[in-house]
């Protein structure tokens, strides 16, 4: 099922399955600011992952003695989750453990997620919740596909992202399995990064330095943009598919981040994982801002 959110400047569309933002429209001129999940590209828009991000080395991980299995990014993204409340500038989604998600993730949760219209702005809020009777790990990102170039007839090259604080960042290089080599490159330098699509020939630009907190897409051709907001995060990855072409550009900030290629310890000993005791709860959440 659909749900529409709308104010004088926004519309946007949330599906129940994966809580997964589906449109942002600009209601002055229809602009639309989010990639339409054609699969021909990719089947997803802006999905959400947990209770992992990335890979993990041959999809299984160690936890509370025992082996698991997990598709890349975790099941959110793939699970139906409950509306709880809806008004007309915000709603909410549910999802909590059940003795599937057992079989596979040996943690009892509660997972919501929030969106809400401010004027030109969507707010999407995060709240995990640890039921159990003992310690959780986690990791949670986001993975919004924003349609690039966003003015029809531009083009892909014509766009670039704009950092709000200078970078002189590497980027940690993904291996062909999705795991993370331990080997970085130097990537950015300065608050402009072009796009084309030969930058994505090696899979996504992953960085755990970066020191902006708001990354904003933009064309050299017209003034319509995306900003996206987003504090507190480690973790960013960029990302277009490799084989070139894709309407989209994915800006995707984390907590927590594929194996990297030599780990074989437990959850709980994996670089960038979120621990929560018993019955407390995380908060995280991030921001899309139009022609800002």
């Amino acid at each position: 099922m659909l749900h529409t959110l709308q104010n004088d400047f926004l519309k946007i569309t949330v599906a129940d399955h994966g809580a997964e933002l589906k449109s942002i429209v600009e209601l002055s001129d229809g602009t639309e600011y989010l990639f339409d999940s054609n699969p021909k590209w990719w089947k997803y828009s802006s999905p959400v992952l947990f209770p992992i991000v990335g890979k993990l080395v041959n999809n299984k991980y160690r936890a509370e003695g025992k082996e698991f299995e997990l598709p890349q990014h975790g099941f959110a993204r793939t699970s139906d989750f409950e509306c709880i409340r809806e008004k007309s500038d915000e709603i909410i989604f549910r999802l909590n453990w059940s003795e599937e998600t057992l079989k596979v993730y040996p943690y009892k949760f509660s997972l919501e997620i929030a969106y809400i219209l401010r004027k030109n702005r969507v707010e999407i809020m995060w709240t995990v919740k640890n039921v159990d009777d003992k310690t959780m790990y986690f990791s949670i990102g986001a993975h919004p596909a924003l349609k690039c170039p966003i003015v029809d007839g531009e083009n892909f090259d014509d766009c670039y992202l704009k950092f709000n604080v200078e970078e002189n960042s590497s980027r940690i290089l993904l291996l062909p399995s999705g795991s993370l080599s331990h080997e970085k490159v130097a990537t950015l330098n300065g608050k402009e990064l072009d796009l084309n699509y030969e930058i994505f020939k090696g899979d996504a630009l992953v960085f755990d330095d970066l020191k902006s907190d708001e990354i904003t897409l933009c064309s050299r051709k017209s003034s319509k943009s995306i900003k996206m907001v987003a504090k507190g995060f480690p973790f960013w990855g960029i990302w277009t598919p490799d084989k070139g072409g894709a309407p989209f550009i994915c800006i995707e900030p984390w907590h927590g981040h594929a194996d990297f290629e030599d780990f074989t310890g437990d959850i709980s000993e994996k670089d960038g994982i979120r621990k929560l005791p018993a019955g407390e709860t995380f908060d995280a959440g991030y921001s899309f801002v139009i022609n800002e």
